[in-house]
Order: C-alpha cells, then structure tokens, then sequence
C-alpha cells in the first residue's frame, strides 16, 4: 500500500469515528438541549460529514492504484470541506456569532472541487 493511500484511509476512518460520535452525541446527549431546528441544523452537519468521511475512503483506495499529486490534493480538499462545512455548521447549531455562517459556502466550495479533482485525476491516470 502507498504511504498516501495509507494516510488517506486513515484520515478518512478517523473522520468515520468522529462522524459516528457526533452523530450519536446529537442523538443522545443534545435531545433536549437544542431547539428542534437547531438539531436539524447538527443532523445534517453529521449526515454531510459521514458522507463525505465515505467518500475519502473511496479515493484512499484510488491513491494505492493512482498515487499522484491531484489524487492527495483531492483528499487535502475534501479533508478542508469536512472541517470547513460540517465544522462550521456545528459552530452555528450550537449559537456560534454568526461570522461563522460565510465559511459554510467555502466548505461546499471545497468539497465539490476536491471532488471534481479527484474525477479528472482518475480519468487522466494511465
């Protein structure tokens, strides 16, 4: 296995674990304690960064077949996305100042490049 398949795959079963505490916090610990909006503002935090920890995996398993520069650098960008995006979403259910809410998009915006560059990665790979 190459060392970026490696560290790929275990970023994104990190993220996976992390996923399935906050998800099982929102569930357990938060019922209660937020607003019925405000906890479907966390379940989709958790249900954006369990998809797309799914996701990092998949292209975990592309870098042992395809270890390039683009292939990491998709990872690096959903990596950001997760931390961005879901981040930034739990801030706000949670009351964070509402400066928190621009860094949201630019999660998005991360996410969708790191995907994009992991499809043109795999059809540009030999």
């Amino acid at each position: 296995m190459t060392a970026s398949a490696r560290w790929i795959l275990a970023a994104g079963g990190g993220l996976i674990a992390l996923a399935t505490i906050t998800g099982a916090f929102g569930a357990h610990a938060l019922r209660g304690h937020l607003s019925p909006e405000r906890l479907a503002v966390y379940e989709t935090a958790v249900r954006y960064h369990f998809l797309h920890a799914l996701g990092l995996l998949a292209i975990g398993l592309a870098a042992n077949l395809i270890d390039s520069a683009p292939i990491r650098a998709s990872a690096y960008l959903v990596i950001a996305g997760i931390v961005l995006f879901s981040g930034s979403i739990y801030a706000l259910s949670f009351g964070a100042p509402r400066f928190f809410g621009p860094i949201t998009p630019l999660g998005g915006l991360c996410l969708i490049a790191g995907w994009l560059v992991f499809a043109v990665s795999v059809l540009r790979a030999r």
